[in-house]
């Protein structure tokens, strides 16, 4: 057996995964909705996501476990400042690919890979490790060692094995030569059994995600040798059982890291896949109403927003009582970001002092944050105070906007002051209409930003050059 060098005997506390018939009939019977991941029964109404963050430059860089949360888990609300909720204190003193599962009582557990930055030949043998009551807090810290192999120890999953009732703990390492998924028995999180091959197709493989969705268990995954991404099933989830059954996925220049999501609506299953590349958007989504068929749909990156340079992380239906505990004890940002409606990888940012729209990632990543203050001139309005340069603000000169340093007189606090309105373009978005030019609106031309005269009757290029979507 591989054990952590120093376990401690505290309460058990992320994705949980297969009900029983008996469970789904109950739930049928009762109206109560049950999360397939697990048998912990609940009405699940949000989501929680962890990660680690990284920006072109790692500007943006925190090798800590961050928390984020979703009403409709497109869109994504990072909690404490997107800071850190808590950092490994051993092995190599950060992590990635942090793993959130709820377990069969209801708490939960989280998994992360033992690595720091980005140092890809640094070898662990261990997870990080904790357990988590209402992800409020976080204990029990430990590693567990997984394997006495000369490898890595990568991106780890989890899922509930009915048939053994146990855990299965399964990461990406080095076997023989070939990259494969291992996996370790567990009922605790704090013991393990020896590690055996659970996946080795005859190709490289990494960063698998399961999810035990009735009698099938759903294995995706990245092939290293095209960077595609592609999900595989069994009847019964046991080691070496899986046979690919979708085409190769893939969206922007690379993919890693895919992440199987059941709907908490029951409307169908959401996968996101990570970009690889910090330099590259940082996550892209499909959708399918079938998770058993061939078909998945790329989502339209106006309608989903991970968090502000959120990499690698995993997403868990939760209530709403562990959802509104999350933000009372976490907190939600101080800041806002602008997503342009017909660029929905572009966000507003300042550049050299000028207000413009640009390709999201980048650094320095703070350029996109803004405070968004009562207005200068009407309290009623807004103005815009850039977080990297408190006491700089969005407002007009001769129609262009600029970030400039407030000097408190009348024609810079009207300058900088606009009224929220509905989205010109999608009544769901928001559009900002001048407070001393009351026909012109906010509006990205060219890149840049711009008040011009724009109305509803506008041409529908102009109407959706002048709407965004607030966002964190």
């Amino acid at each position: 057996m591989n054990t952590a060098p120093t376990p401690h005997p505290l309460p058990l506390s992320r994705r949980a995964f297969t009900l029983g018939l008996l469970a789904s009939a109950a739930a049928t019977a009762t109206g109560v909705t049950i999360n397939p991941r697990a048998a912990f029964a609940a009405t699940y109404t949000g989501y929680v996501m962890t990660y680690f963050t990284e920006s072109p430059q790692f500007q943006g860089a925190d090798y800590g476990l961050h928390v984020a949360v979703s009403r409709d888990g497109l869109n994504w609300t990072p909690l404490n400042q997107n800071n850190p909720v808590v950092t490994p204190t051993a092995g190599e003193l950060g992590l990635r690919d942090p793993f959130v599962f709820r377990k069969q009582d209801g708490t939960f557990v989280v998994l992360a890979t033992d690595l720091r930055g980005t140092d890809f030949s640094r070898n662990s043998q261990y997870l990080h490790v904790w357990d988590s009551t209402n992800l409020t807090g976080f204990t029990g810290y430990r590693r567990i060692r997984m394997h006495t192999l000369n490898t890595h120890t990568w991106a780890p999953t989890a899922f509930w094995d009915a048939s053994r009732g146990q855990y299965g703990i399964v990461y990406s390492a080095n076997n023989g030569g070939r990259d494969v998924f291992m996996v370790n028995y567990t009922t605790d999180f704090r013991t393990v059994s020896a590690a055996q091959v659970y996946f080795s197709p005859g190709f490289d493989v990494l960063d698998g995600d399961i999810v035990v969705d009735g009698g099938t268990t759903y294995l995706y995954y990245k092939n290293l040798s095209n960077g595609n991404l592609y999900g595989a099933r069994s009847a019964t989830g046991a080691p070496n059982s899986y046979t690919t059954y979708t085409s190769g996925l893939r969206q922007g220049n690379a993919m890693e890291a895919p992440l199987l999501v059941k709907r908490n609506d029951g409307g169908g299953w959401w996968l996101w896949g990570d970009s690889f590349s910090p330099v590259n958007a940082d996550y892209y989504a499909w959708s399918s109403s079938n998770i058993g068929a061939n078909a998945w749909t790329e989502l339209n990156q106006r309608d989903y927003t991970p968090p502000l340079n959120a990499k690698h992380g995993s997403i868990l239906g939760i209530t709403d009582a562990e959802y509104n505990a999350m933000v009372n004890r976490w907190g939600t940002p101080i800041w806002v970001r602008l997503k342009s409606a017909n660029f929905p990888d572009y966000f507003v940012r300042h550049a050299n002092y000028v207000g413009r729209i640009d390709p999201y990632p980048f650094d320095p990543y703070q350029d996109q944050m803004w405070r968004m203050v009562p207005g200068l001139a009407d309290p009623a309005g807004v103005s815009f105070e850039s977080v990297n340069r408190p006491g700089n603000y969005l407002r007009h000169f001769d129609y262009a906007v600029r970030l400039d340093s407030l000097d408190d007189t009348a024609t810079f606090r009207a300058d900088a002051t606009f009224y929220r309105t509905a989205g010109l373009a999608d009544a769901a978005w928001t559009s900002f209409r001048s407070y001393n030019f009351p026909t012109h609106h906010l509006r990205h031309a060219n890149y840049l930003l711009r008040i011009d005269a724009i109305s509803a009757s506008s041409p529908a290029a102009d109407r959706q050059d002048a709407t965004f979507r607030l966002t964190s």
